[in-house]
């Protein structure tokens, strides 16, 4: 999936030295080949398509996490995939902005939700858990602050009486797949567009 998001969206500088705090990006999802593809990995593949629109090769072991780092402009980014399963994302998100030394409000984190409809995302500021126990995890190794953004990428619900659990390991049909795809991230540069809107306060000074 997002393997054909336009480069275009992202604007890619050679690495210059900089006096900008890095953002950190955060995909949740369950490693291996397994998992590849299902519902639960979306997280996984934003930041894929992230990595693969800036040149960034996310192959640096880092924290419990698969690690690149690159820059938009002339901000630093960090892009990360935890390997500790979904349920213990915070044990790589937590060290990493530590690590870093990072404000919260320099994260933010991608995750699939299921209280949204296929294809729909909505980029928060801050917020809870919302029962994803990725997400908890996360909260948790903040010590349980939730001033971070999280970008939410709807998935839809199970249909019927159809296992919530099964239908996040369970990959997307064809239809799914195109409508996330086309709706999302071929005509509107969507995650284009969370960057800009994050990062317009910073550009107006209003924000350090």
């Amino acid at each position: 999936m997002l393997n054909r998001v336009s480069r275009r969206c992202f604007c890619t500088a050679a690495a210059a030295p900089t006096t900008l705090s890095p953002w950190l990006f955060v995909g949740l999802g369950n490693p291996g080949e397994k998992f590849k593809g299902t519902r639960h990995n979306v997280g996984f593949e934003m930041i894929d398509a992230f990595a693969e629109s800036l040149g960034i090769s996310m192959n640096i072991p880092l924290c419990k996490a698969l690690f690149g780092e690159g820059f938009v402009g002339d901000a630093p980014v960090l892009l990360a995939k935890p390997q500790t399963y979904m349920n213990l994302s915070g044990e790589s998100a937590g060290p990493l902005a530590a690590y870093y030394k990072l404000p919260l409000n320099r994260v933010i984190v991608f995750h699939d939700d299921m209280e949204l409809p296929c294809g729909v995302l909505r980029l928060q500021e801050k917020g809870g858990h919302g029962c994803h126990r990725g997400l908890k995890s996360v909260i948790n190794h903040f010590r349980g602050n939730r001033e971070f953004a999280r970008l939410r990428i709807g998935i839809g619900r199970p249909p019927g009486q159809m296992d919530p659990k099964a239908f996040l390991l369970q990959k997307f049909n064809a239809t799914a797949r195109e409508r996330l795809e086309w709706h999302l991230f071929i005509p509107h540069g969507v995650v284009c567009c969370c960057w800009t809107r994050l990062m317009l306060p910073y550009q107006r000074g209003l924000l350090h």
